[in-house]
């Protein structure tokens, strides 16, 4: 990426607080969810190589959400850390880009990811008896992999068109990383073009996946009050419980956060909303799908009973 075409060579992150107290109140909390977000996340994709039980579709789509978590989780963490126990608070021209690009294909690939998953809960619920055959091996590690160059390409897209506008003002962004809304906020001027890229990404990374996903729950919702047991509607609705809650965290938070990038970004709820899904939301995931699921928790402890009996 060309940097001669800008008169900002570097972006000053405020983070969060300057108070040194407060500074490193915050290095302690942001370190301990990261070590919780790696051990967990890493964790849970050890239980599902592991375990036989669970090479299943569902756990292989839960094992690459939980790589894509922990890598998403690591472009932001450790600068936040540095920040917070540092006075150097830049960050040059490339490495913005970098953090943009690898935030932004790690995000768009987590929101395809999750509509495939919303996919094979129907196909599990609403086509119990077919669905060794409608969900292959084939077809499920194609959605992974087209969830991947999904992100890749529209990142592509999205760090080439925001990179090229004209940053020949102040270079502090009032959020603690790189990311539209403050970079939009320093831009002399943002194009139509600039803004109708960002009303595509958003309908083909966030809308689009939305949809998908609320149209599969309804039919699983359909098909689950055909079962006349309440215990059989119960166990159905479980499956999907895990991951309609990490739907809705997520896609709440960057709807919310996306759907106002230009002006109105502001410090208050924008810069909490925004710590939640690149920071916390990483951490909380592998609980949703550990705590809440049988599998993943006779896995884990039958994994520390082999380690307890090696030792």
């Amino acid at each position: 990426m060309e940097t001669s075409n800008h008169t900002v060579t570097e972006f000053i992150l405020l983070g969060f607080s300057t108070d040194p107290v407060t500074q490193r109140v915050l290095f302690v909390v942001f370190l301990a969810v990261y070590s919780v977000t790696v051990v967990g996340n890493i964790t849970l994709m050890v239980l599902i190589c592991s375990d036989s039980r669970l090479h299943t579709p569902m756990y292989f789509f839960i094992g690459n959400l939980s790589f894509l978590d922990l890598w998403y989780s690591s472009v932001y963490t450790p600068k936040i850390l540095v920040i917070c126990i540092s006075e150097d608070r830049s960050i040059s021209f490339a490495g913005c880009v970098a953090q943009f690009f690898f935030s932004a294909g790690l995000g768009y690939s987590e929101c395809y990811l999750l509509a495939a998953m919303a996919y094979d809960r129907y196909v599990a619920i609403s086509k119990p008896l077919l669905y060794a055959q409608a969900m292959s091996k084939r077809l499920y590690i194609r959605l992974v992999i087209y969830s991947f160059i999904g992100g890749v390409v529209n990142s592509i897209i999205l760090t080439s068109n925001t990179f090229t506008l004209d940053f020949c003002g102040d270079n502090v962004i009032d959020d603690f990383f790189c990311d539209v809304p403050p970079l939009v906020k320093l831009a002399c001027g943002v194009r139509e073009t600039y803004q109708a890229v960002l009303f595509f990404l958003l309908a083909s990374n966030v809308i689009t996946p939305s949809v998908l996903i609320l149209s599969s729950y309804l039919f699983i919702i359909a098909a689950v009050l055909r079962i006349r047991s309440t215990q059989g509607r119960l166990k159905a609705f479980s499956t999907c419980s895990s991951h309609l809650i990490s739907v809705t965290l997520y896609y709440g938070s960057i709807l919310y956060i996306y759907s106002h990038p230009g002006s109105s970004y502001s410090l208050g709820r924008e810069k909490i909303v925004s710590t939640f899904y690149t920071v916390v939301f990483p951490m909380v995931n592998p609980m949703i799908y550990s705590l809440r699921n049988k599998d993943v928790k006779e896995a884990l402890k039958k994994l520390l009973r082999l380690a307890k009996s090696e030792v």
